[in-house]
């Protein structure tokens, strides 16, 4: 073959590898685009999950006396497990004191809240609460005389303060497990917390014998739920 017409077979079949690498990358479907047709796979790429520092309102584990630098919550599992409440004690609910306020007849004051922060505690709490406690805090829900669950209108529920009910909540006490890895932000748990200050100023305080409103101190939930990473 002369030289000139091996030249322009390598100009040819150049040309045609370049126009076939346009043809493949730009027209032939990749195979990526085909993995959707899979559930499975199409599951794993939408699934919800918690990236573990994808926020700081997603609560870890840390050490005892840990501060955030990003003034996200802390975690005080440690403390409430061994009864003590310096931590739940300084916690003020956020959302308390929106708007005109109105006394209950034997509790804390209630206030009256946006509908939407209103709406969402109520939610929340017919959600992950009145099964056990009823729907309104009676202790009259489908499972709360097969567990004991405890009336959340008795001197002793109304006597607790906003920071212990956040807390246990959040951790769990006894019998009753952790609801932090449900109600996962912080908002959510204050709004039920609010909600729940609503039905004790709903519902009069019944007569109750000396003593009975004494607080019971914090504790670890019995029920699995408080591991090693508490939300």
């Amino acid at each position: 073959m002369k030289p000139r017409r091996l030249r322009l077979s390598w100009i040819t079949l150049l040309t045609l590898s370049v126009g076939g690498c346009d043809f493949w990358y730009n027209r032939v479907p990749s195979p990526d685009d085909l993995w959707h047709i899979i559930p499975w796979f199409d599951h794993m790429v939408v699934q919800r999950y918690i990236r573990p520092y994808e926020t700081y309102q997603v609560p870890r584990h840390t050490p005892e006396g840990t501060v955030p630098v990003t003034g996200g919550e802390p975690d005080w599992l440690a403390e409430w497990s061994t009864g003590r409440t310096t931590t739940t004690d300084t916690l003020r609910n956020p959302f308390a004191g929106q708007g005109s306020r109105r006394a209950a007849a034997a509790g804390p004051e209630v206030p009256r809240l946006p509908a939407s922060f209103e709406a969402a505690g109520d939610t929340l709490y017919q959600n992950y609460c009145a099964v056990c406690h009823g729907a309104a805090g009676d202790a009259r829900g489908p499972v709360s005389s097969r567990i004991g669950a405890p009336s959340l209108l008795t001197g002793r529920a109304r006597a607790y303060s906003d920071g212990y009910l956040y807390s246990i909540i959040r951790y769990g006490r006894g019998v009753m497990p952790r609801y932090g890895d449900k109600v996962y932000t912080p908002v959510g748990r204050w709004a039920i917390v609010s909600h729940l200050r609503k039905l004790q100023a709903q519902t009069p305080a019944a007569p109750e014998p000396p003593g009975a409103s004494a607080p019971i101190p914090p504790g670890p939930s019995a029920t699995g739920s408080s591991g090693g990473r508490p939300r």
